[in-house]
C-alpha cells in the first residue's frame, strides 16, 4: 500500500525511512494524545506528563497544544502552535514559532488510530504518541521494531514519564476545552 508519490517525495535520508502512511483519516487523527517516547530535544527536556491536542480551526487549520510537567519545578509548560495539511496523506506543516513551519510526518498509525509513531523531516525528531497514557508491551514492541525497520536508533528514545493507572491526568494537566 504504498503511494509512488510518497516514495519520490520522501526519500530515506541518512538511511531513515520518512514514507507517510498512504491515507490519512483526520478527523479520527485529530484529538487527544499521550506522548509515550520520544528523541530528546531542547524544546522538551525534562517534560514528563506530555500531551497533546489537535483541533481543527474554523479556518480549515489545525491548533496544536502541547503541555507537560517540568520534572524540575513541577511547572505545567504549554506550547500552542498551529498545522495545516499537505498534498501528501500523511504529512502535516506545524508551526510553534511564527512562520517557521517543519514537516510532521506520520509515519505508521493503528488502523484504529490508538497509536501513531511520527517522525520529522530531520533523522533527529521522533514520537511515538497513543491515545491512553501507555501502551501494553506487545504493542510498544512492535511499534519499535517499525521504527527500526525505518532505520530509526531506537535505543536513544526518551520514554515519557505518564501518571500511574488510575490517577487523571487531566488532574495535573489542566486541558483545554476541546
Amino acid at each position: 500500500m504504498v503511494v509512488l508519490a510518497s516514495c519520490l517525495f520522501s526519500a530515506p535520508a541518512h538511511g531513515i525511512d520518512r514514507r507517510t502512511v498512504p491515507t490519512l483519516d483526520l478527523n479520527r487523527f485529530l484529538g487527544h494524545w499521550y506522548e509515550i517516547a520520544r528523541f530528546d530535544h531542547r524544546f522538551e527536556r525534562h517534560l514528563e506528563a506530555v500531551e497533546t491536542d489537535y483541533k481543527r480551526l474554523p479556518d480549515g487549520k489545525i491548533e496544536v497544544l502541547n503541555r507537560g510537567i517540568d520534572s524540575r519545578t513541577g511547572k505545567v509548560e504549554t506550547a500552542r502552535g498551529k498545522a495545516h495539511t499537505t498534498d501528501e496523506a500523511g504529512r502535516l506543516r506545524v508551526s510553534f514559532f511564527w512562520f517557521f513551519y517543519s514537516d510532521y510526518n506520520i509515519l505508521e498509525i493503528d488502523a484504529d488510530y490508538e497509536w501513531a509513531l511520527i517522525g520529522g523531516r530531520s533523522p533527529k525528531y521522533l514520537w511515538i504518541l497513543a491515545r491512553q497514557p501507555h501502551l501494553d508491551q506487545a504493542t510498544l514492541d512492535y511499534i519499535l521494531r517499525l521504527a527500526q525497520q525505518r532505520g530509526y536508533p531506537t535505543g536513544e528514545l526518551i520514554f515519557v514519564r505518564q501518571p500511574a493507572a488510575g490517577h487523571a491526568t487531566e488532574q495535573q494537566i489542566p486541558r483545554a476545552s476541546i
